[in-house]
C-alpha cells in the first residue's frame, strides 16, 4: 500500500511537536556499561556465517582493491524489491524533502497516529547500498516484537552524495514524526551497521536542541569512520564478512564524497559520533556478534556513552554474522536477538 506523503523542510531552533512533554523517570548509569555474553551460535547461526565467509567477504575483497570501478550499489535493494512481506504487513510511502521512507508495521500494529511509540529505523550497508527492500522483513519482525510502527528512512547514500546529507535526511524524519504528534519518549532510534552511526550523530544533533528520544537500539553498529582502533582488533582477519581493506575503501568512499559536497564554499568536514559524546543522550542497547570486527565499535562507544552518564547495554553474540538479525526466523539467535530488541523498546517507551 502506498500513500504519499510530503513536508516542508523549515527549521526552527528546534524540532516542533505535537503535545507537551511528558515527564519521565531515567534508568542510572554507574559509569559502566553492562555487557551480556549470550548462547554459542547453532548450526544455521554457523552456516549463515559460514555463506558470508563464502560469498560476501570474497566480493568485498574484490571490491577493496578496485574501489572506483563504477559499482552497481543501487542493484542491491532494487533486487530485493521480489522479497514477499510477511502475512499482514503494511507498508506506506512517505515523501521528506530529499528523500522517501516507508512506514512499516506488522499485522496487528496499530497505525503510526502519534499516539503510542513508533521506531525510527536508519538502515545499514556501509552508506552505499540497501534500503527498506532489503530490510524489510527485519524491521516487521521488530515492528511486530516492540509493537510499534517503523518508519524506514531511504536516505541518499554515498558515492553520489555524503553522509552528511544521509544524516540530514534521517533529521528530516525525525521531523516528520514530531510533526506527527509524536513525544521525542514515544520515538527510539535504530540502526544497523551504518544505520548505528546515523542513529547516534542523528541523537547527537537532537541533543544539542534539547529533544531526548526515548532510547536508542543498535545491531552491529559502526560508530566511527575512522579505521586505526578497528585495524588493530583480533577480529580484524576473522571476521565472517569483511576482509580487511574493506573499511579502508570505505573511509575514502567516504571522504571522497565529503569533499564534493560544499556548503558556504567549504567542504563537508566528516563527523566522528564518537568525538562528540556528551551526557543527555537517549539509553541505550548494543547487540553485536562476538566473532567481527565492528566489536571493537560497540565496546568503544558503549564504555564512551556510560561515561558520560548514558544507561548502556552490550549484548555479544559469539560466533555470528554481521547484522545476524536479518537470518531471522531462519536462525533461532536473530530471533531471540530481535526479541530481547523489542522488549527493550516497550520498556523505554512505556
Amino acid at each position: 500500500m502506498t500513500a504519499p506523503s510530503d513536508v516542508s523542510r523549515s527549521y526552527g531552533p528546534g524540532v516542533s511537536g505535537g503535545r507537551a512533554r511528558k515527564v519521565r523517570r531515567f534508568p542510572v548509569s554507574d559509569g559502566a556499561p553492562v555487557e551480556v555474553v549470550e548462547d554459542g551460535p547453532s548450526i544455521a547461526g554457523r552456516l549463515f556465517a559460514l555463506g558470508a565467509m563464502m560469498t560476501i567477504k570474497p566480493t568485498l575483497a574484490v571490491g577493496s582493491y578496485i574501489p572506483r570501478l563504477p559499482w552497481p550499489f543501487g542493484v542491491v535493494d532494487f533486487a530485493a524489491r521480489v522479497l514477499r512481506p510477511a502475512p499482514g504487513t503494511v507498508r506506506a510511502t512517505i515523501g521528506l524533502p530529499n528523500c522517501t521512507a516507508q512506514l512499516i508495521r506488522a499485522a496487528g500494529v496499530l497505525p503510526a497516529d502519534g499516539n503510542r511509540s513508533v521506531i525510527l529505523y536508519l538502515h545499514g550497508g556501509a552508506f552505499l547500498t540497501c534500503g527498506a527492500n532489503t530490510h524489510g522483513r527485519l524491521v516487521t519482525a521488530l515492528s511486530r516484537f516492540a509493537d510499534s510502527p517503523a518508519l524506514v528512512v531511504n536516505y541518499r547514500m554515498i558515492p553520489k552524495h555524503s553522509i552528511g546529507e544521509a544524516l540530514d535526511d534521517c533529521y528530516d524524519a525525525y521531523r516528520w514524526l514530531r510533526l506527527k504528534g509524536y513525544d521525542p519518549s514515544q520515538i527510539v532510534l535504530a540502526g544497523d551497521s551504518a544505520g548505528g552511526y546515523l542513529s547516534l550523530a542523528l541523537a547527537e544533533r537532537l541533543n544539542l536542541e534539547g529533544e531526548l528520544p526515548a532510547a536508542m537500539v543498535t545491531m552491529s553498529p559502526l560508530f566511527e569512520i575512522d579505521n586505526e582502533g578497528r585495524a588493530q582488533h583480533p577480529n580484524a582477519h576473522s571476521d565472517a564478512m569483511f576482509p580487511s581493506k574493506a573499511f579502508d575503501m570505505l573511509v575514502d568512499f567516504i571522504e571522497r564524497a565529503a569533499k564534493r559536497h560544499v556548503v558556504d564554499g567549504k567542504a563537508e568536514e566528516v563527523y566522528e559520533p564518537l568525538d562528540h559524546v556528551e551526557t543527555g543522550l537517549p539509553r541505550t542497547l548494543i547487540h553485536v556478534s562476538g566473532s567481527e570486527v565492528l566489536l571493537n565499535d560497540a565496546r568503544k562507544a558503549a564504555h564512551m556513552l556510560a561515561a558520560a552518564g548514558v544507561p548502556v547495554e552490550v549484548h555479544v553474540w559469539p560466533g555470528q554474522m554481521h547484522v545476524f538479525q536479518l537470518a531471522a526466523p531462519s536462525v533461532k539467535e536473530a530471533t531471540r536477538s530481535l526479541k530481547q530488541i523489542g522488549h527493550y523498546i516497550r520498556e523505554a517507551t512505556w
